[in-house]
């Protein structure tokens, strides 16, 4: 019987995949394409939220992978209850690498260079010059070394600061220098002026960021969070911008989307983006990418790359 996969893209349109699977588009609408039961490779439509992403999982019955188009896989967590034992679920390490570093350093410099402030002024067409801080001979702590964290150290090199430490879940060493473990942070914390958080969203991280956390940043230091909102504690973040003791600039923020009204969109000294690290034109050429090479690998019963975790084990 030929294997079904469930596609958030028209395969039509996808050069190099597998000819012996069935294909079938769904990208989250209110009707599914076919039975899920007889879907046996789940790509989970990309950016639809948590109730799209897991609604067909309990009827599931035969998947044998879920596919995320994204880093994280906190949106689909909820579901893999309703899943059998043995079920892969992978995440898409290498497709969001580059837009997301490139948003990082992009809030990084808008913050410290004050573009907001350029662009208020522009439309009231006063002229602000003076000067600004540079990321030139800054202290840079990345915050969860993955493959995204060490893609953003990439990109940070060029711009000359005076130091970049890492921290991760474990201690290692790469060919740039040591990874910190978490429990390392409080001491790491107050030698940095720009904190990039872009660790996943787990059980030990969420919250990481609390009132400890920021109370040990330094006075003027720079909070960058490209990783999920709940990483941090908002409440203790907003009694810290409003103080004026440090500055933020969030692609992600905990509620998402932020509602109307919410005091984090006033908040002095923070610039706010609407989750655009991964949606970028670089984006379908890198998920395309993966998926032809995952499914042909499924095809041919070969290992899956990017397995996260299997359900039951």
């Amino acid at each position: 019987m030929t294997s079904r996969v469930w596609l958030p893209f028209d395969a039509a349109g996808i050069k190099g995949l597998p000819e012996n699977l069935d294909y079938l588009f769904w990208d989250g609408g209110p009707d599914f394409p076919g039975d899920p039961a007889e879907c046996d490779f789940y790509v989970v439509p990309y950016m639809k939220g948590t109730d799209v992403s897991v609604r067909p999982l309990p009827r599931m019955t035969s998947v044998q992978a879920v596919q995320t188009l994204s880093a994280g896989i906190d949106h689909v967590q909820p579901g893999l209850k309703y899943l059998r034992d043995g079920v892969q679920l992978c995440n898409a390490r290498g497709v969001h690498e580059a837009s997301t570093a490139e948003l990082t350093l992009t809030l990084v410099l808008a913050s410290l260079r004050g573009i907001p402030d350029f662009v208020r002024a522009q439309d009231k067409e006063e002229w602000r010059s003076g000067f600004r801080p540079a990321l030139a001979d800054k202290s840079v702590l990345i915050v969860g070394y993955g493959s995204i964290g060490a893609a953003i150290e990439d990109r940070l090199v060029p711009f000359e600061p005076a130091r970049i430490t890492r921290i991760a879940r474990s201690s290692r060493t790469t060919e740039r220098g040591p990874v910190h473990p978490f429990t390392e942070a409080p001491a790491l914390l107050p030698e940095a002026d720009v904190v990039i958080l872009s660790t996943p969203l787990t059980d030990t991280t969420r919250g990481l960021v609390n009132a400890d956390f920021l109370a040990r940043m330094k006075d003027g230091a720079l909070l960058v969070n490209v990783a999920r909102g709940p990483v941090v504690d908002t409440k203790a973040l907003l009694a810290e911008l409003e103080s004026g003791r440090i500055t933020a600039a969030l692609d992600v923020t905990d509620p998402e989307p932020l509602p109307q009204g919410h005091p984090l969109w006033h908040a002095p000294g923070v610039l706010i983006s609407p989750h655009v690290g991964g949606p970028t034109s670089a984006f379908l050429p890198r998920a395309e990418r993966l998926l032809v090479a995952q499914l042909n690998r499924f095809a041919r019963r070969e290992p899956l790359v990017n397995v996260v975790l299997t359900t039951g084990a």
